[in-house]
């Protein structure tokens, strides 16, 4: 096999990226854009020993689960990988990939039996998100574009709209696009370093209907600033939308770094205040540009609902929440608990924890800055945080990054001992390694639910109980 050969396959699987696997002569082909169940012409776009890459060139006959896709850039764009695929399949495959994991690496027997229910966003997968980063660009006739980059690349797809975003973005899209060339702002080019405009991140809050647009620039001032604002208001005059929505914030964030990061460390103000509201059930957040927030508002509030009933708070618990970001967690578990101690090794999210506690009036919740297995020990010893002794925690939940828990803290976990233990994960290999280590050492896991928060991609998200054995 070689390059450009065609070849039929049977797609039989997918992968965690959304690739469909057919084999072909004792060898795996990864085929994007391709379902389980589909017979596909392809042609090899890479060999390796064991393995190669096609592109799909003709669906022979389709799978039951493949639908048309609702965006018409999809199979450009980086982004979606399962826009081709019916949502019930979408879910089916998520929850099938987290069983594969708990057997395969958490060597859990029979773990559809700890399953709850998986937990969908409904009849629309799309315009869940609430926050949207555009990459800008200019088509060959010079004109202003945004869109998202290809797959693997830095290319950039223009897009008009984005179907997992609000609604809002297409307007906001066209708001820049006018701004730039009625104004001939220059826009980034990444191999000279060159050039004013880099991104454009919008957020949306959810429940309030507050907007913040913030442009990127590769300067250290902001300009035309009274021409951006002006064409934002009147793209959002002629705005229709489902909800209401109010223009905030106006920011510019300043990176002048030849680098792929899209934000630089300072953000200025342009219009308006420098954050925005919202709320997951009846917790108020204030969001800056450079805040970390769930990007899901609504299937989070559903993640955290659970992990709150798997806590099983009586208002006499002291709760450790490890890796806990701005406190969203915490803030959760705070009404319910005697005390929260949240641990984050990102001195901007604890300061932004600390803010949010304040202003939803929490006063049971502390906060703590560094690494989560380095804080545990210290809030152990009594040493490292305020010099006074902290509780052993009767409960610990843990939200950690996809790389899973730190070994020291599975460590520290297992010495304390809590009743229980809510692990809310977003990386089902990971989560499966480290369930096993727990359950090797003195716990038991008692239920699980799977949670789609990133729909039309392979991500996925679990809320897990775990209870100790000798209880």
């Amino acid at each position: 096999m070689k390059k450009n050969d065609f070849i039929e396959l049977e797609i039989e699987d997918v992968t965690d990226d959304g690739s469909g696997i057919g084999h072909y002569d004792g060898m795996a082909i990864f085929v994007k854009d391709s379902a389980v169940g589909d017979r596909v012409k392809a042609r090899i776009v890479k060999v390796k020993k064991h393995y190669a890459f096609g592109r799909v060139e003709e669906i022979i006959s389709e799978s039951h689960n493949r639908v048309e896709s609702a965006c018409p850039v999809s199979r450009q764009c980086g982004g979606c990988t399962l826009q081709h695929i019916g949502y019930e399949a979408e879910l089916e495959l998520k929850k099938n990939r987290v069983i594969n994991c708990l057997k395969r690496i958490g060597g859990i027997d029979n773990p559809e039996e700890y399953l709850e229910e998986v937990v969908g966003l409904g009849s629309s997968p799309e315009r869940y998100r609430n926050k949207m980063q555009f990459p800008v660009g200019k088509d060959k006739d010079g004109m202003t574009v945004l869109g998202f980059y290809a797959g693997h690349s830095h290319s950039i797809i223009p897009v008009e709209d984005c179907m997992i975003g609000h609604e809002i973005n297409r307007y906001i899209i066209a708001a820049i696009k006018k701004w730039c060339d009625e104004n001939k702002i220059s826009v980034y080019d990444e191999e000279t370093g060159k050039g004013f405009l880099r991104h454009v991140l919008t957020r949306v809050g959810f429940q309030t209907g507050e907007l913040m647009v913030c442009v990127i620039i590769n300067n250290k001032k902001m300009k035309f600033s009274e021409e951006l604002v002006s064409c934002i208001n009147e793209a959002l005059s002629k705005a229709e939308t489902k909800d209401a929505i109010i223009l905030k914030s106006v920011v510019a964030n300043i990176n002048t770094e030849k680098t792929n990061k899209i934000l630089g460390e300072e953000t200025v103000p342009v219009w308006g205040q420098e954050y925005i509201t919202d709320y997951i059930g009846d917790v108020q957040f204030r969001i800056s540009a450079q805040s970390f927030y769930q990007v899901n508002p609504v299937q989070t509030y559903r993640l955290y609902s659970r992990a709150l009933e798997y806590a099983n708070l009586t208002g006499n618990e002291t709760v450790w929440d490890m890796y806990c970001g701005i406190g969203t967690i915490s803030l959760f578990l705070a009404k319910n608990a005697k005390k929260v101690i949240g641990v984050e090794i990102v001195p901007q999210a604890i300061q932004d924890a600390k803010q949010n506690a304040d202003l939803n009036a929490i006063k049971n919740a502390k906060f703590y800055v560094g690494k989560a297995e380095e804080v545990a020990t210290e809030l152990l010893s009594g040493k490292g945080t305020d010099d006074t002794y902290e509780e052993v925690p009767d409960v610990i939940v843990v939200d950690p990054p996809r790389k899973g828990c730190d070994e020291k803290l599975l460590n520290t976990v297992i010495k304390v001992k809590p009743n229980r233990m809510v692990y809310v994960s977003c990386d089902p290999a990971t989560l499966a390694r480290d369930l096993k280590i727990l359950m090797a050492n003195g716990f038991n896991l008692e239920k699980f639910s799977v949670f789609d928060q990133f729909s039309r991609s392979m991500h996925v998200e679990c809320a897990v109980l775990m209870s100790r054995a000798d209880r």
